[in-house]
């Protein structure tokens, strides 16, 4: 069992934790480094095809026995096993949380009352492979007989980001020319800015929505049906166009998607993780059913490595006992993804849904309240843009701000010196949060440049860089179906296990629901409908009656 809300910071592990953080305030990395020459091949794992350099951290043995052991406490594999196996991870809603099951092979057996969802599973990839296969050969076309050039994904949330992420990300394994357009704001502009790029006759539609009633999803894909309506004119041209995956096939059904054209959502599946079910066919449209497979085999073969490692060379138990030590011990409040690579470019917008959402908590599992810090602000940004804007107060801001740098060691297209340039930018960062640049240094840096000693002082406590500021570096051969799949994996076990030592249900999301829930009272009354409801608040009050009174409805 998890530790007990009261207790967990009055482990021993918590309390020699924070001794080592007290020991550690001035040491220094730079002479970690210089003091032992094996650091960087001690603190190197790797797993799935993905390296993880990990020594530009501020620890030492002692310190990763201690998380490690903090672990142990907190019953992380017997919690690990619980997930894989299919337990009511979920507590709140009491359910699973088998998201892992998407990308299993088929060779296991997991009953979720009483159906095998493994097999399940591989039923839907069936017909997804069908549905792809007849779209991108031609043999599946529009209304009119013309085959599809492009598809527009509607959803939000995970039914949008990690669908998008992975599209941009296998660009170079595109294949059948189609182009993909992912709808998810409900600001109207982005639905009108996408219809505007598309031909009714040729255009693929997919409804992206496990309730069918999520509000953005749902008045965007009535957008869509009425463009599509106005030329077709024919209802049942619908069935040619639009698509829908959602466990509520009579929603769809009303809305005219016909039954064979629904794929299902299993309740088993939180949105943030289902980017490995039927919501990924945007992915595998552009992609082909191959490389998709490749996607969840790289997923799959983390979810292995996750299971068996041991934990000091475990790639997600070590990046996320890493962030444990930052977030709770060192007073870090974010944490940032660099990926080096333009495909790469969303996987930041990503995992901040992913592991905001899952360890946004505040209570424990049992309900009471936290006596520790929970997840952090996760953000970032594509290298080396980053660099020319906010690596800046990383450097020398007063902030922590432990950097996870994402690089491939090849890329898909070399231009020049382009490749090693970028890998360059990556390791002159994480080496510069690391060592930054004593006042002796600056200060000799500018006697060389011949500047007078009055100069010299002005300026030099400004070109000091602390450094000592911790990052990973993780690497893959290449971006790759599989080179991703294991990525995301990765980060998606990263989160669970942070999850496991805050004992938070990594797997609900209320605060989302609640901004839905006052949505539905307050549309209304912008819309100047008398519900007969209470007025809210005088802020909010006010609000509505600025927007009727410019005339937004």
């Amino acid at each position: 069992m998890p530790a007990q809300p009261h207790v967990l910071t009055s482990t021993p592990e918590w309390q020699t934790l924070g001794e080592l953080r007290e020991r550690l305030e001035t040491v220094v990395m730079k002479d970690l480094f210089r003091d032992d020459p094996g650091r960087a091949k001690r603190y190197f794992i790797q797993g799935a095809g993905l390296s993880l350099d990990f020594s530009k951290n501020r620890i030492t043995d002692g310190v990763l026995d201690a998380l490690l052991a903090l672990a142990d406490r907190c019953s992380l594999a017997d919690r690990r096993d619980a997930l894989l196996r299919g337990d009511h991870v979920n507590v709140t809603e009491d359910r699973p949380a088998l998201h892992t099951a998407l990308r299993n092979p088929g060779n296991d057996s997991i009953l979720v009352n009483g159906q095998d969802v493994v097999a399940e599973v591989q039923r839907t990839l069936a017909r997804m492979e069908t549905l792809v296969s007849g779209v991108l050969d031609q043999s599946r076309t529009g209304y009119t007989g013309k085959p599809f050039t492009d598809v527009v994904s509607i959803g939000i949330g995970g039914s949008y980001l990690g669908p998008k992420l992975v599209g941009e990300a296998l660009q170079p394994y595109a294949q059948g020319g189609l182009r993909c357009h992912y709808v998810a704001n409900i600001d109207g502009t982005e639905i009108c800015e996408t219809l505007r790029q598309a031909n009714p006759e040729t255009t693929l539609f997919l409804i992206q929505s496990k309730s069918f009633r999520t509000q953005e999803t749902l008045e965007n894909s009535k957008v869509a049906r009425s463009w599509f309506l106005k030329q077709a004119q024919d209802s049942e041209a619908i069935s040619r166009h639009f698509m829908a995956v959602t466990a509520n096939v009579p929603a769809a059904q009303d809305f005219g998607i016909d039954p064979d054209n629904v794929f299902p959502m299993w309740d088993w599946v939180g949105g943030r993780y289902s980017l490995w079910s039927a919501i990924g066919l945007p992915i595998a449209l552009t992609v082909g059913m191959d490389n998709f497979r490749e996607l969840l085999a790289g997923a799959h073969a983390m979810d292995q490595h996750f299971q068996d490692a041991p934990a000091r060379e475990n790639l997600p138990v070590i990046m996320a006992m890493l962030g444990i030590w930052y977030n709770n011990f060192w007073g870090a409040e974010t944490h940032a993804i660099l990926p080096y690579d333009h495909y790469l470019r969303s996987l930041p917008d990503h995992l901040q849904q992913l592991d905001m959402e899952s360890n946004g908590k505040s209570v424990t599992q049992s309900g009471e309240a936290l006596g520790w810090q929970s997840g952090p602000v996760i953000w970032g940004g594509v290298g080396a843009n980053g660099q020319h804007a906010y690596h800046q107060l990383i450097h020398q801001g007063t902030r922590l701000i432990p950097a996870d740098f994402i690089i491939p060691l090849t890329t898909h297209n070399p231009v020049a010196n382009h490749h090693a340039d970028l890998f360059a930018n990556c390791l002159s960062q994480s080496r510069a949060m690391m060592a930054g640049k004593s006042l002796d240094e600056a200060t000799a840096e500018l006697r060389a440049e011949g500047m007078p000693e009055a100069e010299v002082a002005r300026l030099a406590p400004h070109k000091v860089i602390p450094g000592n500021k911790p990052s990973n570096t993780l690497t893959m051969a290449k971006v790759t179906p599989h080179s991703v799949g294991a990525l995301i994996a990765l980060y998606e076990h990263r989160t669970f296990v942070q999850g496991v030592i805050w004992d938070v249900d990594s797997f609900d999301q209320w605060g989302v629901e609640l901004g839905k829930q006052l949505g539905k009272g307050i549309l209304p009354r912008l819309l100047g409908e008398d519900t007969g409801q209470q007025a809210s608040d005088s802020s909010t009050d006010q609000l509505i009656a600025l927007f009727r009174s410019a005339g937004g409805a």
